[in-house]
């Protein structure tokens, strides 16, 4: 289902972008960080073929296979091949990031029981921080970066200073619809503030072709839409699916996965409601007010 095939780009002399086309749901991108003779690989895949495909395309660009891999949330579609880089690599996350891996379980597989992920052994990071952690590969500084709760409670924001490029993990999404059901609207908002704030020219989004930093001037537009739409439905007392069923979607209509706003207004309304950023949301309603927005079709996983 998916719009292509997988690919590398060179981003700098030590740094690949991993990009796994069409970007939709459960097609993530990945990246790694090569120098010194060690390898630091950013994100895993959906996958054990996805997964398997990616560690030879690290091997393809000449390079060790990782000693470290750091997970940016813990989403199966960035986790779930974490396996088959061990034993050889440690897996770095943020404290949340492995408290919500060992919570969510194949959760993939019970979404989506049509998709073949393989038999996906849940791994967790081993090595966890809090707010922010430092790692030397070779001569090159990679800085890990929790912006609070976001995209999830658990994100990683993983920035290399010297060669001016971010991996946002799924903070961004480019060419589709953001979503923020399990981590916060105000904290996705305070998020681009933090990106914003690096040192950038290069972006890897945790989906879509690799940008630049006009991604989050586009990102924070959608993201202030949907509080705009929150705040009037919110008001007028229509439920989320009411509300995202009377939006005009106007310059985001060109977004993929576009049901994806009435999941982004359920934490729109729970912010409103005062419950704090990233309170767990049903799945069951959410991933349904989706499906309805879908014209009744589930959303599907082009893994």
């Amino acid at each position: 289902m998916t719009a292509g095939n997988p690919y590398t780009t060179q981003l700098s002399p030590h740094v690949h972008a991993y990009v796994q086309p069409d970007g939709g749901w459960c097609v993530n991108n990945a990246g790694f960080v090569s120098a010194g003779g060690s390898t630091l690989l950013i994100d895993t895949a959906a996958t054990l073929r996805r997964a398997h495909a990616l560690r030879e395309a690290v091997l393809a660009a000449g390079v060790p296979l990782p000693r470290t891999v750091v997970n940016t949330h813990h989403h199966g579609d960035h986790t779930y091949g974490n396996s088959v880089f061990l034993p050889d690599a440690t897996v770095i996350g943020h404290d949340a990031c492995r408290s919500e891996v060992l919570a969510a379980g194949r959760q993939l597989h019970l979404m989506w029981p049509q998709t073949d992920f393989g038999d996906v052994s849940i791994t967790a990071p081993d090595l966890t921080y809090s707010e922010r952690l430092t790692v030397h590969v070779g001569g090159t500084e990679v800085r890990l970066i929790h912006p609070g709760v976001a995209h999830t409670i658990g994100d990683t924001i993983v920035h290399l200073p010297e060669q001016r490029i971010v991996f946002t993990g799924d903070l961004v999404f480019q060419g589709g619809t953001p979503f923020i059901a399990m981590g916060s609207l105000s904290g996705s908002l305070r998020a681009l503030r933090m990106l914003r704030g690096l040192s950038t020219d290069t972006v890897v989004p945790g989906h879509g072709p690799v940008t630049d930093p006009s991604a989050f001037d586009a990102t924070e537009r959608y993201l202030r839409f949907v509080a705009d739409t929150a705040a009037d439905g919110h008001a007028r007392g229509l439920s989320p699916l009411e509300k995202a069923r009377l939006t005009d979607l106007g310059e985001f209509a060109g977004l993929r996965e576009s049901e994806r706003l009435v999941a982004n207004l359920h934490r729109a309304y729970a912010e409103l409601d005062g419950l704090p950023e990233g309170s767990p949301l049903d799945p069951v309603v959410v991933f349904g007010d989706m499906t309805a927005m879908n014209g009744g079709v589930p959303v599907a996983c082009h893994a």
